[in-house]
């Protein structure tokens, strides 16, 4: 049985799950990340382990931190592999915009000490292994696991995000032009709305009244711009249609991994506009548009060239991008073949 740990339940968690089950038995175990309830989750969670040690052939966690802690003592202790999934805020320190993992002296000691002794680290990205960030000039540059762990000797294998090309797909129904939209959550919080880029988001939704944009994921945030609609999560239907409805989709996070909305955006014909973070440039490459720099002017410049392209052509562009490097059942060959 493979133990499957994370601090909270996403969708990504969920498509681990769906792929790992068609071979194994799993048995999710979810953390918190309230620090009030800490002290009980490590109570919690060491009583899990030793319950369900006997079965244990395996443990899998979704980032380093205080929930991987314990599954990485167990499997020292008792000789059994443990892999820890490298997501994105577990790799950078960012304390210059409250983010990252290693900001915070008890978390960064645990999430090192999980990464120091795990089996192997699997990151989703490669721009999280080691990175040279040049976004925001007010942030550090160096950023992902190898900077930030001098000396660490765990190997490392990269495991692409992959996604379900058959549900993800183009109506090919005609779009209203200057139709742009982005999904992210917590974006009340100032702080998560700076990492989601939702501040450049704002910014550009003044230099073009005649666009309209559409935010995914927290109601509870509010804007002034007329021309920017505010809606709750969606679930996965209201998500593809949302997507088929705008021409384009803005990934502008400050601090990014491998967004997953990014990617389904695209599958649906979104044609992409995304900042020079993460795998961000990677996962886009020449289907849509990369803002290297975090400048206002410099995407402004980027909407006036992407309102005069050829939309048919990038729409199809960005969908295969898409088809080609990252399909789910890539992922899951490569998921599912750590447990044999």
């Amino acid at each position: 049985m493979i133990i499957y740990t994370y601090p909270v339940r996403t969708a990504f968690t969920d498509r681990d799950v769906e792929m790992i089950q068609t071979k194994f038995s799993i048995k999710t175990l979810q953390f918190t990340q309230n620090p009030v309830v800490l002290p009980f989750f490590f109570i919690l969670q060491f009583f899990q382990l030793v319950f369900l040690l006997p079965k244990t052939t395996y443990y899998l966690c979704f980032f380093g931190g205080y929930h991987s802690v314990l599954p990485t003592f167990f499997g020292k202790i008792f000789k059994k592999k443990v892999f820890i999934q490298c997501g994105g805020t577990d790799a950078v320190n960012m304390p210059e915009i409250n983010y990252g993992n290693f900001r915070k002296k008890w978390l960064r000691i645990a999430t090192v000490y999980s990464f120091k002794n795990c089996t192997k680290i699997l990151p989703v990205a490669d721009s999280l292994i080691q990175s040279d960030y040049k976004y925001d000039q007010t942030i550090s540059s160096k950023q992902g696991l190898k900077n930030l762990i001098p000396g660490l000797k765990t190997p490392i294998k990269t495991i692409h995000n992959g996604f379900d090309t058959d549900f993800w797909i183009d109506f090919e129904e005609e779009r209203r032009p200057m139709t742009f939209v982005t999904v992210a959550k917590g974006i009340s919080s100032q702080v998560r709305a700076r990492i989601k880029g939702i501040d450049m988001v704002e910014m550009i939704a003044k230099k073009f009244p005649e666009a309209t944009f559409t935010l995914i994921g927290d109601l509870d945030y509010t804007s002034d711009a007329k021309n920017i609609s505010i809606l709750g999560p969606q679930d996965k239907n209201g998500l593809r249609d949302l997507y088929n409805k705008n021409r384009f989709y803005l990934q502008l996070s400050t601090s990014e991994g491998f967004p997953n909305a990014l990617a389904e955006a695209m599958l649906c014909g979104c044609v992409p506009i995304g900042s020079a973070v993460g795998d961000i440039p990677l996962i886009i490459d020449d289907s849509g548009f990369i803002l290297d720099q975090k400048n206002p002017e410099k995407l402004q410049k980027i909407i006036q060239e992407a309102s005069n392209i050829d939309f048919e052509k990038k729409r199809s562009k960005s969908r295969n991008k898409i088809l080609k490097d990252y399909p789910y059942s890539k992922r899951k060959k490569e998921l599912l073949g750590l447990f044999n």
